[in-house]
């Protein structure tokens, strides 16, 4: 399927690596890649979506098992890229997580977990890209996918402050390895209507349009727009940058938390957290 907005042949040639690149936004960024013309390879924890989604992407995409927080699962995924296309062009850090919670009930092992995913995770995916393959080109660009708004999130304390850490690191990456031609840049990605709103309790899902002074959330592929812009040659000239994708969101003010995010007893609701392995 061609792209609606860029031009065929955009990415010819081009090799990206998404990780959780199975489902949601990964998936959709992983979507427009493949129709500017790149090959792409998704990476995620979970071989049979994984194996569903590669299938459904088409013959351009091919897929890896591995945990982005282990560095040797890391390395065997950048590997595989330069096994199979002998390069690697983008790396997009998409893979993350947390769960629904007031700051008062992180736990020490939840803080830890989701700092683990998020800055980890994306830190050592991005050290092991540009040592195995965008170093040794004298090229490449890495995109790091964050959250909006800046302003904090009630009920997500540990994944805005590890987002935050993201963006930071992102700057100053962007700068040391500049001159190795690699550009690094970070997305602060708002509300998307997909199937990970599911996740969260019902009055979280029911007021969270309502919080976007556009007036919708955001549609998948919009994001997978602005990750190929990224991706294309124009993205070099974001390197060190933060951009937000978020309808606004970052501009919103008011009474915090909102009263629509609130229960009726008027506290933030607690997620219930599965289960990890």
């Amino acid at each position: 399927m061609a792209s609606r907005i860029f031009t065929p042949g955009l990415l010819d040639g081009h090799v990206a690596l998404v990780t959780g690149g199975g489902t949601g936004l990964g998936r959709a960024t992983a979507a427009e890649l493949l129709a500017c013309g790149a090959s792409v390879v998704i990476c995620g924890r979970r071989e049979e979506v994984l194996e569903t989604a590669a299938a459904e992407l088409g013959e351009r995409c091919s897929f890896v098992v591995g945990d982005v927080r282990e560095q040797a699962d890391a390395e065997r995924i950048v590997d595989a890229c330069l096994e199979r296309h002998g390069r690697l062009d983008t790396l997009v850090n998409n893979a993350g997580g947390q769960y629904f919670v007031p700051a008062e009930g992180i736990s020490l092992k939840g803080w830890q977990a989701v700092t683990r995913l998020n800055v980890g995770g994306t830190l050592t995916m991005a050290r092991v890209a540009h040592e195995r393959a965008l170093r040794p080109a004298r090229r490449g660009t890495i995109v790091n996918v964050t959250l909006s708004p800046h302003h904090g999130m009630p009920g997500m304390t540990h994944s805005g402050a590890a987002r935050a850490a993201v963006e930071a690191a992102t700057r100053e990456l962007a700068q040391t390895w500049a001159a190795d031609g690699v550009t690094v840049v970070a997305v602060a990605a708002g509300h998307f209507d997909t199937d990970a709103l599911n996740k969260y309790p019902d009055v979280v899902r029911e007021s969270v349009a309502r919080s976007v002074p556009f007036g919708r959330l955001g549609r998948p592929e919009e994001h997978a727009w602005l990750i190929t812009l990224l991706a294309s040659p124009l993205g070099r000239v974001f390197g060190g940058s933060v951009v937000t994708l978020d309808g606004a969101r970052d501009n919103w003010f008011g009474p915090w938390p909102p009263r629509s995010l609130l229960d009726e007893e008027g506290t933030v609701p607690t997620e219930e957290r599965r289960a990890r392995t």
